[in-house]
């Protein structure tokens, strides 16, 4: 069976994504769940794996890591990952690629903490720029392939890739327009999604490097993990 190893999920964005694209797409595998910080659990990790980073896919002796390289290396195998017609299956590949690679700003000033609720000290330029391109990426997708997904009718990678950014957007109360706005509330109400985020409320542990990202730049208003 596949192996899929991640970290906490209340933070990890990168291993959310192949975690919701196999749940979604019914895909077995076996979750390892490393800690941030738990040096007893990463050092044998890391010796398995030189990169030392999550997520990371382990299929027999073949090992997978970067959620993209993975995601890949599930569409060899598995139908479904992306879209079947050549159109859909460009764009969403684009798509997923500029998730990957951009929204720098939102990326750094709201790092995923799905448990917490927090109030930004500033909205500068960068970040309406990305909420704006965010907004325009999706809008195009819904209307081109006829949603409810980004790709179509299906869930796929795309979506896999940018369900982290509804719980951003949950998290810091980020403005989209209405139709970026109920697609986040699409991916949110998602069986998997529910489950990743019940989990996440669920975890005890702190992560000191996230939890200061955070203060950096807003207040938390309200945590919803478990104490």
């Amino acid at each position: 069976m596949l192996e899929l190893y991640i970290a906490n999920k209340n933070y990890s964005s990168w291993s959310l994504r192949p975690w919701l694209l196999m749940r979604e797409l019914a895909i077995p595998f076996e979750e390892h769940l490393l800690p941030f910080g738990d040096e007893a659990l990463w050092r044998p990790f890391r010796a398995r794996a030189p990169a030392g980073k999550v997520p990371c896919l382990l299929d027999g002796e073949t090992l997978v890591w970067d959620s993209l390289a993975i995601v890949e290396y599930l569409a060899e195998r598995h139908a479904g990952v992306w879209p079947r017609e050549s159109p859909a299956r460009a764009w969403a590949r684009s798509a997923a690629a500029e998730m990957h690679s951009g929204f720098g700003e939102l990326r750094n000033r709201c790092s995923m903490s799905c448990g917490v609720r927090v109030r930004l000290y500033e909205h500068p330029a960068a970040l309406r720029s990305d909420l704006e391109r965010l907004s325009a990426l999706w809008s195009e997708g819904l209307r081109r392939f006829g949603g409810p997904h980004l790709a179509g009718s299906a869930f796929t990678a795309v979506d896999a890739f940018f369900a982290p950014v509804a719980f951003r957007v949950q998290s810091y109360a980020l403005e989209l327009d209405s139709t970026a706005g109920a697609y986040v509330q699409r991916l949110l109400a998602l069986g998997a999604m529910r489950d990743w985020y019940a989990s996440a409320l669920a975890e005890r542990f702190r992560d000191p490097p996230h939890e200061l990202e955070i203060a950096a730049v807003g207040r938390i208003t309200e945590d919803l993990r478990a104490s």
